[in-house]
């Protein structure tokens, strides 16, 4: 299902948006305001389970398109989330095992896009990522997918590593990208499995990490020492194609 994007400014737009059912990302309130009608706001977004945060003016005012957000503006979803069972059913109506991308920290929607379309032509049933900390399906991402978000869906969960937790007792194991782990090319990366990918910045977190059953290390030659967190998780969904392709 898709939304238009859409930023919601202004008291009653928002109440409206919530209460329609409309899934909301982020949510923005002006610091210290606490009457009646974001009292209401707060309550709806809590039910939601939406973002909130507490922002001063001047941020209202740099992310308003009408200069009139009464305190308040929304980031709604330009695409619908799936839910992780939708995920899982997908990979069993294919009569597939399930090849699931998990994302940790991936905040630029460029990257989220690119990555999402990754997914798509690497035969993944899905892509999971955390509710804070992280891009949401904004119209950047769609445009950045390449079209892929009409195809593969993509779940928002509270906590990434209680979601790890679940999926273990599904079949699946995971594995993560990180530099100080095994060399992907000598893992054994066949069966239902879930790729982590952390940012490239600071990483799959602890957390995350330790939820994990490998760690897996992309080979690099060069003079720096991380990759764009898009292209690792090429490099690596393509090695468990590979190592797929090679099991069947």
């Amino acid at each position: 299902m898709r939304y238009t994007e859409f930023t919601i400014e202004g008291r009653n737009a928002v109440i409206e948006a919530f209460r329609s059912g409309r899934t909301i990302d982020k949510l923005f309130i002006l610091d210290g305001c606490q009457d009646g009608p974001v009292m209401t706001i707060r309550r709806e977004a809590a039910k939601s389970g939406c973002t909130v945060r507490y922002v001063p003016k001047e941020r209202l005012d740099q992310m308003s398109e009408t200069g009139k957000h009464q305190g308040v503006v929304a980031y709604a979803a330009a695409y619908a989330y799936a839910e992780v069972d939708d995920i899982l059913n997908r990979a069993k109506e294919k009569g597939e095992q399930p090849f699931l991308f998990l994302l940790d920290n991936i905040e630029d929607p460029h990257n989220l896009g690119a990555i999402i379309r990754t997914a798509n032509l690497a035969g993944a049933h899905g892509v999971i990522i955390p509710k804070n900390r992280a891009a949401g399906l904004t119209a950047t991402v769609a445009k950045a997918s390449a079209g892929a978000l009409n195809y593969t869906p993509v779940a928002k969960v509270t906590n990434l590593g209680q979601t790890i937790e679940e999926l273990k007792k599904e079949g699946l194991w995971f594995v993560c990208a990180d530099m100080k782990g095994t060399r992907m090319y000598d893992l054994n990366l066949t069966g239902p499995i879930g790729m982590v990918i952390g940012n490239e910045g600071s990483g799959v977190g602890r957390l995350v990490k330790e939820k994990c059953d490998l760690a897996a290390a992309i080979p690099m030659r060069g003079d720096i020492d991380s990759l764009n967190a898009s292209v690792a998780a090429g490099v690596l969904a393509y090695e468990i194609v590979r190592q797929r392709l090679g099991a069947e």
